[in-house]
């Protein structure tokens, strides 16, 4: 075979392999996803005097199911559960301290209070007792980041208590008007934070949260048995706390609604263990709710990792 027909036949293979050889696909990878981002959590706790126990109950479920809680907020006894909570970060350390609390480690009492002074007890006791069990001195040292809230009772705002002491912080969130007299607290004179918002979300959400859960343990407002001033002070107070919290609590991601406890009176300290197992099973039956927020926070937040070609 003559050499030109050699290499002709060798071109005509080589155009042959050519067209029928698929080409070659190099397989898109998909672009990388970044660490799935993590939403800022805020527990916030209304106030409710002895209803409080419950906002035990709520934390350790919510312990218990591993949700972690980056801010809590409080008001009134929501502010001293929380404050509890927030310096040690141990649900069963919190349940065994607040088990130990009594009405009369808080409530000091005293005709001459009343005739005096600006309120049926002065809130020394009060302060002692967070002195003595909240082991952190000042706000800013706490675990987890943490705010009360009270009440600037000569101009009616609101006031958040997020830096210095955690006891005088308590007491002046805690201070019921015409229950506690005011608390002097850094210039300024302090009663109650529920009485212009006793589920303070908004503190919360200006904290910067994403996600807001609230626990509200508002006292159901029927009561025909107020025989006394302490008696006419309270409902007076339950219906005030009421009202705000209407408004409030629509702002929560999640709400948790203690049931069967709004019956319990604010200084009704035997039924902790029943308000603590309230806030256990309302947490338990918002635990879908809570974790559907999450997801849905994650998967709205969540991008590819930008890839240069």
């Amino acid at each position: 075979m003559r050499l030109p027909t050699v290499f002709a036949i060798a071109a005509l293979a080589l155009f042959i392999a050519c067209q029928t050889t698929p080409p070659v696909t190099v397989p898109q990878r998909p672009l990388p996803q970044a660490p799935p981002p993590k939403p800022k959590i805020a527990l916030v706790l209304g106030g409710g005097a002895a209803r409080g126990f419950a906002h035990v109950g709520v934390i350790r479920a919510l312990e218990q199911e591993k949700i972690p809680i980056d801010l809590v907020v409080g008001t009134s006894v929501g502010g001293l559960i929380g404050a509890i909570y927030a310096a040690d970060v141990n649900s069963f350390d919190l349940e065994w301290t607040a088990f130990q609390l009594e009405k009369d480690d808080i409530f000091d009492f005293g005709v001459m209070n009343a005739i005096t002074g600006m309120g049926l007890a002065k809130g020394d006791k009060l302060e002692a007792w967070v002195k003595s069990h909240i082991k952190t001195e000042n706000i800013e040292s706490m675990k987890i980041p943490f705010a009360a809230v009270a009440t600037d009772l000569n101009w009616g705002q609101k006031v958040v208590l997020d830096k210095g002491s955690v006891a005088r912080a308590i007491r002046a969130s805690a201070a019921i008007p015409g229950v506690f007299q005011p608390v002097q607290h850094q210039g300024k004179i302090l009663v109650d934070g529920g009485v212009v918002d006793n589920i303070p979300i908004s503190v919360a959400k200006a904290k910067g949260a994403d996600l807001v859960i609230a626990v509200d343990i508002s006292a159901s407002l029927g009561n025909t048995n107020i025989t006394n001033l302490v008696g006419v002070t309270l409902q007076a107070t339950s219906i005030m706390f009421a009202l705000n919290v209407e408004h409030a609590k629509r702002e929560a991601d999640v709400l948790i609604t203690p049931s069967g406890i709004g019956d319990v009176g604010m200084l009704d300290f035997t039924q902790k263990k029943r308000c603590m197992q309230a806030g256990i099973e309302a947490t338990q039956r918002a635990m879908p709710s809570i974790r559907k927020a999450i997801d849905a926070w994650i998967a709205a937040h969540s991008r590819p990792i930008a890839t240069t070609p």
